[in-house]
């Protein structure tokens, strides 16, 4: 099950980050608004950059909560 869980924590932190990187990159350098974070909430650029640390604070936490498979012993 935690194999499960950190495959899951890692694959949302990836959108999040991902949404939150192209939404700050968009704002910031092109003036337009690219992704769907828009549409959702109307936040400065800067916040887009909290919104990409916690995409990967997710990442990092999938990461750690994955089971390490178990070595087999030789007889």
């Amino acid at each position: 099950m935690r194999t499960t869980i950190g495959y899951t924590l890692e694959s949302i932190g990836y959108v999040i980050g991902a949404q939150g990187l192209v939404s700050f990159v968009s704002q910031t350098f092109f003036g337009t608004e690219w992704g769907w974070m828009h549409k959702l909430v109307d936040l400065p650029s800067t916040a887009y950059l909290g919104i990409l640390a916690v995409g990967l604070a997710l990442i990092v936490g999938g990461v750690k909560t994955r089971k390490t498979p178990q070595q087999q012993k030789v007889a």
